[in-house]
């Protein structure tokens, strides 16, 4: 796959989060599709693994954070692996605080599917959206 074309998957993969289409999404990964959230002690955090990880990790955002705004900025590729930059909005339904998050997706796309996805996040804005005062 040229180096566009796997832009445009993972344009389409965000595209898909967007339009809270599972299956959309689930077309898109590799059957061993691996996502990294570095972290621990926050429900997102950790390795998931596969189409069923890929369902957890989106049914942990959906219990634990609502997401009001993503906004992606920038794509920057180079062979088989597309960077995103962006920012998101929203607020941790447990304690109803508001955060502001700058991200970075680093994702690896073969043979027309994403096969990894390492996801880095302002940890200390949602830890602060976390905290029970």
């Amino acid at each position: 796959m040229s180096t566009d074309e796997n832009v445009q998957i993972v344009k389409d993969f965000f595209a898909a989060i967007g339009r809270g289409d599972k299956q959309g999404l689930l077309a898109l990964a590799a059957e061993d599709i691996e996502w990294i959230l570095p972290g621990k002690d926050w429900p997102l955090a950790g390795t998931r693994r596969g189409h069923a990880g890929l369902e957890d990790h989106f049914q942990a955002h959906e219990d634990g954070v609502e997401t009001s705004f993503i906004e992606t900025r920038e794509f920057i590729a180079q062979g088989d692996r597309v960077m995103v930059v962006g920012y998101a909005r929203g607020k941790i339904l447990a304690t109803n605080k508001a955060f502001e998050d700058d991200w970075v997706f680093a994702i690896t796309v073969r043979d027309g599917k994403i096969t990894c996805i390492r996801e880095y996040i302002d940890t200390q804005a949602l830890a602060e959206a976390s905290r029970i005062s």
